[in-house]
């Protein structure tokens, strides 16, 4: 006798409808990663012409149905796109991205630090980084400590930002 199982067979590339919905989601949200990217890392991701055209459509459109519909098609276009490659060059732009704010909060701490603490705070940064103009950062220093007790724009200590910024190393790339 033929045992019946209260569980329907599916084939073994069976997917549900909620797993295909979510792969399609992930792909739209890729295709949004890539909305948002400048044009000088959007011309290093790896696309198709269709894509991009798909992309470059989407940027001209205003109408908020219109941009769903074409989002979804960026999504459905994803499909046919290496997805890996794509999203290796945007995990590289997020890491570049992300070790430029950790660079850029060490600069603004350290000038916060130099300002408050003067020769104590200048000292060690010497010695990690002897090609430091020393006088300039001084009177860079003294410059910004006048301007906050006068209450006037921080210009000096913008300007010691931008040197620390310029002659410093950005760390790990």
């Amino acid at each position: 006798m033929h045992e019946q199982s209260d569980e329907p067979e599916y084939p073994d590339d069976y997917t549900s409808k909620s797993a295909r919905k979510r792969e399609m989601q992930a792909l739209q949200d890729l295709g949004r990663e890539l909305l948002d990217l400048p044009e000088s890392q959007f011309s290093q991701v790896p696309l198709s012409e269709e894509i991009i055209d798909a992309i470059a459509l989407y940027k001209r459109l205003h109408q908020r149905e219109a941009r769903r519909r074409q989002l979804q098609r960026i999504g459905k276009l994803m499909r046919q796109e290496d997805i890996e490659a794509i999203d290796g060059t945007l995990a590289g732009f997020r890491q570049h991205d992300l070790l430029f704010r950790q660079h850029f909060h060490r600069i603004e701490a350290l000038r916060d630090q130099l300002i408050a603490d003067g020769d104590t705070a200048l000292a060690p940064l010497l010695d990690q980084y002897p090609d430091l103009d020393v006088q300039f950062i001084r009177q860079l220093i003294r410059q910004a400590r006048q301007e906050d007790g006068r209450g006037k724009p921080p210009a000096a200590s913008r300007k010691l930002f931008r040197y620390l910024r310029e002659a410093l190393p950005v760390a790990g790339g």
